[in-house]
């Protein structure tokens, strides 16, 4: 899934970020790395769990369906 990718690369890159500018000391810049990578992470969470339980419910089916037969 693609979308999982991308949304772990964007919590790397604002995580990176965050690091950044908490060494540098730029507070204000921080709070917003901070936030944007709590979103990504988050996201690439529920895209990763979604594409995995995508999959035990397409193997659950395809057992249904060679049962019925």
């Amino acid at each position: 899934m693609k979308a999982h990718e991308y949304w772990s690369v964007g919590a790397l890159i604002t995580m990176l970020g965050t690091f950044y500018t908490g060494y540098k000391g730029i507070k204000s810049s921080h709070k917003y790395f901070a936030v944007s990578s709590l979103i990504c992470m988050v996201m690439a969470i529920y895209s990763g769990h979604k594409m995995l339980s995508g999959k035990k419910k397409l193997k659950k089916e395809l057992v249904n369906a060679e049962n019925e037969e």
